[in-house]
């Protein structure tokens, strides 16, 4: 019985090892979403960002056209995507995230209003799941890795999936164009924030009330059941803000996530968010370029500024200053801003994998770059694809090449 005992106890432990050794073969990478061409570089996550190799995530592109021109409604969305937020170009890649043991890539494709994993050895679809209304968008993973969740936009739905299966878990009703999504809690909670109408001209101040409902839409990932809404507007006006947009764009916690730092549109800075007190507690302007254009139409999907990050130790916040043509690192303590580091129309900002750097992507420019957070200064460049959007940190085997 004892050697029963031994042996069934040396099996398990041996079971256990087994998926921790497939674990150590994964390497970290980070993923840059090429959103016009449809590609996603593979860069390092770290030191001199090298290019690793690169991915299609359109591989059935001919079949989804074909669906699309024989369909109406659906040509007739496709074609606004490009006139209005692709700025006539499909956005053929927006967010993604690979699977727990790095054998896939799960991406958002706007303009075929999905969501798709792509085996990573074969570069073929695993499985695709058509969002509700016409168009997807922003996506998050949750802290376990097994779920991802992601943005309908013209549908006002967030829809969470089995990260492996592509299976729906539950969704959930959110503001008008539901947008950037945030897991907090361990995972147990889900923060969406909508945007609302960011592809019209009627960007005038007084005019903003016909850009829809938006808020930050809280809900509890176990139910799938709202738990909260937050309606930045009344917060704004609280603090004398009433003249800012209530629609919030990238958004970080603190790592203890007491506090969110948030961009909104039009704006060039930030806003901080006490979580405790329901409070805005501070508002912080960027400087403006004196090239850029005044005239709101002019500026990108309404965004002013749309990019942020924040470092491991919560000490610096990183802003892509998209229409200024600039990136910079903020004393989060003071609020201060370092350098300003020349970048074309920045569009995203994430840390890198040592969680030393801030990394950009220039999507006027077709590159990422890393600024040091201590140092505020640009340290590394590498060149990718058409228009990079989204960068996210993942995992794959440490002997990957690209599918040929």
């Amino acid at each position: 019985m004892f050697a029963g005992r031994f042996v069934g106890a040396a099996t398990a432990a041996l079971l256990t090892l087994v998926p921790l050794a497939k674990q150590d073969e994964l390497r970290e990478v980070m993923f840059v979403g090429n959103n016009w061409e449809g590609t996603v570089d593979v860069i390092r996550s770290s030191g001199d960002y090298a290019k690793i190799g690169r991915l299609n995530v359109v591989p059935d592109k001919n079949q989804r056209l074909t669906e699309i021109a024989l369909n109406p409604i659906r040509l007739a969305f496709f074609l606004g995507i490009r006139s209005g937020p692709g700025e006539g170009h499909d956005q053929l890649v927006d967010d993604m995230y690979t699977t727990p043991d790095g054998t896939a890539l799960v991406a958002s494709r706007p303009s075929f209003a999905d969501v798709v994993s792509i085996d990573l050895a074969t570069g073929a679809l695993k499985w695709r799941f058509g969002v509700s209304g016409f168009r997807s968008d922003h996506m998050a993973v949750s802290p376990d890795g097994r779920s991802v969740a992601v943005s309908a936009s013209t549908s006002n739905t967030v829809h969470v999936l089995d990260i492996v299966t592509g299976r729906q878990l539950g969704s959930f009703a959110a503001g008008d164009k539901p947008h950037e999504n945030i897991y907090t809690g361990g995972g147990r909670y889900l923060w969406n924030s909508s945007i609302g109408e960011v592809n019209t001209a009627l960007d005038d101040p007084w005019l903003d009330w016909t850009k829809g409902d938006r808020k930050i839409t809280i809900a509890d990932t176990k139910t799938f059941q709202v738990v909260r809404t937050i309606d930045m507007r009344q917060r704004l006006d609280a603090f004398g803000r009433g003249d800012l947009s209530d629609a919030v764009r990238p958004a970080v916690f603190t790592p203890d996530e007491s506090k969110l730092y948030f961009q909104v549109s039009f704006f060039a800075g930030l806003i901080e968010y006490d979580v405790a007190t329901d409070r805005i507690t501070r508002v912080k302007a960027l400087p403006l370029n004196p090239a850029t254009s005044t005239d709101r139409t002019t500026w990108v999907n309404d965004s002013r500024h749309h990019g942020l990050s924040i470092s491991p130790d919560g000490a610096k916040l990183c802003v892509a200053g998209t229409m200024d043509d600039y990136a910079t690192v903020v004393n989060r303590a003071t609020l201060t801003e370092g350098p300003l580091v020349q970048a074309s129309k920045p569009y995203w900002a994430t840390v890198s994998g040592d969680g030393k750097d801030c990394v950009i992507s220039e999507s006027g420019a077709d590159r990422v770059s890393a600024i040091s957070f201590a140092t505020g200064q640009r340290v590394a460049t590498v060149a990718v694809g058409d228009h990079p959007q989204r960068v996210r940190i993942g995992h794959l085997p440490a002997s990957w090449q690209s599918p040929s």
